[in-house]
Formats: structure tokens, sequence, C-alpha cells
């Protein structure tokens, strides 16, 4: 008997370039054996028409067009009345399916609430990978404020339907079981963010289209830019230390921020705007150390970076700033996180780590506590949930 999986995603699956870890769950279930067929449902501000995507091109999206495609109209993705009907197609789709073949429904973000009600699915995860009713550059305003409220409402109607709750953090466990009666409570299990520990530590041609000035210590963000990173540290840090090189790897969504814009007129930072994700490891192989480097916010009190088993397992050390979730993987030469918002401390700490860079017993500790966190341990954890 083959498994049909509907996975709800937050966006188109190219949306940005970058690969989350709903990417990575729907690839690892098209590709298991007795899988039938995976559907990537995911919201758009335009008009698009069911493609093939994924890494082998198994995964059918179907996109849910948004009300108007102005940003202000995204909230109509958690409210049923806008898209209900542009449902409909897919459940009539999965009706012939329904009486011989199992069909779970997996939410990765808290949007079409109302599909969980409008077939008699098998199994309801919702796999929570952020505190999504925070805003990601910690601001707070009315709009804010109203946008938080209707996707609190969505998200807490489909912690309700869910017969299994994955989080990323023990803070986003700790925040889903208060939102759940006590006997339901065993639901929720903390499976954090992982890597494709085979494609980091394989050894890259370090010689490709960026070359690292000699001598310099590299410090390395490889993500998306966005208002979650703390910009105003970064500057202070490329200041003081006008002889060490940052390098940015991503595509920029700060909308305009002026701190980044100041940031990366600097001699001593460089900023790629993105590469295909196949390159990513190439670029790791270039920095000495990675950098994580947060703000304070409630959004990143959640966070749990994907990035952080990735430098490791490039053999990398990494720091996190402002990043509580992670303090249980600190440990010399490997892992640290700084909690306060001090660029002397910041640096203080990036110089105890460069005297372990390339410390043989350092890197292997790095590569053996990544290659634990393994993305195919972490999925099959998840099966094994079924």
């Amino acid at each position: 008997m083959k498994t049909i999986h509907v996975v709800v995603g937050a966006g188109l699956w190219e949306q940005d370039g970058l690969r989350y870890r709903r990417h990575r769950l729907a690839d690892f279930l098209a590709a298991q054996p007795n899988t039938r067929q995976v559907f990537w449902i995911c919201p758009t501000p335009h008009h698009g028409s069911i493609t093939n995507v994924g890494e082998q091109g198994l995964i059918e999206q179907w996109p849910v067009q948004d009300l108007l495609p102005q940003k202000t109209f995204r909230f109509g993705r958690y409210l049923s009345f806008f898209h209900k009907w542009q449902l409909t197609q897919l459940i009539h789709h999965l009706e012939r399916f329904a009486s011989h073949e199992p069909i779970y429904l997996w939410y990765t973000f808290p949007g079409f609430p109302i599909l969980s009600q409008l077939f008699p699915w098998d199994k309801v995860i919702y796999d929570c990978s952020d505190l999504w009713t925070a805003s990601i550059g910690g601001k707070r305003s009315l709009i804010t404020r109203m946008r938080s409220h209707i996707i609190s409402q969505a998200e807490q109607r489909i912690i309700d339907r869910a017969d299994l709750i994955f989080c990323t953090s023990d803070y986003l466990h700790q925040q889903t079981v208060l939102k759940l009666p006590e006997l339901k409570r065993n639901r929720v299990i903390t499976l954090e963010n992982g890597v494709d520990y085979t494609l980091f530590s394989k050894p890259v041609d370090r010689s490709k289209r960026y070359s690292v000035a000699e001598g310099k210590l590299v410090l390395g963000y490889i993500g998306g830019i966005k208002p979650k990173l703390h910009f105003a540290l970064l500057n202070k840090l490329a200041e003081k230390k006008p002889d060490w090189q940052l390098l940015l790897v991503g595509p920029d969504g700060t909308n305009g921020d002026p701190e980044f814009a100041r940031l990366i007129k600097r001699d001593n930072v460089d900023w790629i705007a993105g590469v295909p994700p196949y390159e990513v490891p190439h670029y790791m192989q270039l920095i000495a150390i990675g950098l994580m480097p947060y703000k304070s916010s409630p959004y990143n009190h959640a966070v749990f970076p994907l990035k952080l088993f990735e430098f490791l397992a490039a053999g990398k050390p990494a720091i996190g700033i402002h990043l509580p979730s992670t303090k249980k993987y600190e440990q010399q030469g490997c892992y640290q996180c700084v909690e306060r918002e001090d660029v002397n401390q910041l640096i203080k700490v990036c110089e105890q780590m460069a005297v372990t860079i390339e410390q043989p017993e350092a890197v292997e500790k790095r590569k053996v506590l990544a290659q634990s966190k393994d993305w195919s341990k972490i999925f099959d954890t998840m099966l094994s949930y079924l």
C-alpha cells in the first residue's frame, strides 16, 4: 500500500532560492519507496499553474492565489473565506484515493487551516519551525498585532486538529503545549533542524568565484538576509576589526534596511546576493568561523538555525548571537552562543574560536556532532511516530 502526502508550504517551491526544512521534508517523503505522491500546497501572490518541483521533480505544486498581489492581502492565507473554494479542486483530486490509500496532511506553516477539515485525513501533522505570530524584525505596531491575532487563531485550529506536532526548538515546544489540554500534550515532540551531512562534509573546490584575502580571518553568514539579523552589531564588528573579513551570502530580504546598506559598503565586507543550494558547501569552505548574528526578539528566541550543523559538518566552528535554543550545544572549539549585544565580547569569542580552527581534535568534534543530526535520521524519527 502506497501513501500520499500533502504538504502545506509557506510559498512557492523556489520562491527565494533557499532550501528550508519544509523543502527537505517534502523531498524526503517523495523519495520513500512507499510514497505514491507528494503534493506541495502553497500561497502565491499571482496566478500559478500546477507544476512538478523538488530535487527529482516528483512533487506536484498546487498554488493557491492570494486575494490580491499586494503584501497587505496575505492575511487571507489564514482566513478560510478567502481560500476554501480554491482548495476544493485538490480535495476532489484526492477523493479517488481516499478509500484505499493512507493520505497524510503536513502543515509546515499555519496557513489554510480549513484544509484540515475538508477531507478525512489519516493523519494531520504540524511541523512547527517558527514563532509565526511574532514579527521577524521584532517591531510591534497595530498592524503587526492584528496580523499576530489572525495567525494565532489559524494556528490554534491546526494545533487542535493535529495528531502529531513536531517543534524545532524547546521554546516552541513549551509554547505549543500551553495551547493544548494536558491529555493531548504528549503529541508534541521536539525535533531540531538537521544537516545534509554528506553534502557539507565532503571536500570542495575552494578556487571558484570568490577568493579570500591572504592572512585575513574570514567570518561568514550564509542564508536569507532578513530583518532578524543584527546588522548594527555587524557594523560595529567590521569597524573595530578592519583586518577581518566578513562574508555574507544570501538574497536581500531586508526591505531597504539602512544598517544593512551601510554594512555592505565597508571595505572588509563582501556580500554575494545568493547562490544555488548546491554551491552553499563551497562558500562554507571559504570561511574560518560561521556566524549566526541574530537580534534579541521573541521571534529569534524560538529559532533553531538551519546553519548551525551545516557549519559544523563543514568542520567550521560557529558562533550564535541571541539564540538561546542552541546553548545546549555549546562546546569549546565547536560552538558558542553570545547573549549580549557587546561587540567587544563578540570579538573575544571570535579570537578564542580562531585558535581552534584547524585543530584536528576540534574539527573532528564538530563533524561528529553534525553527523548525529543528519536530516535522514530526523525524518526517519518523524515517520516512526506516524
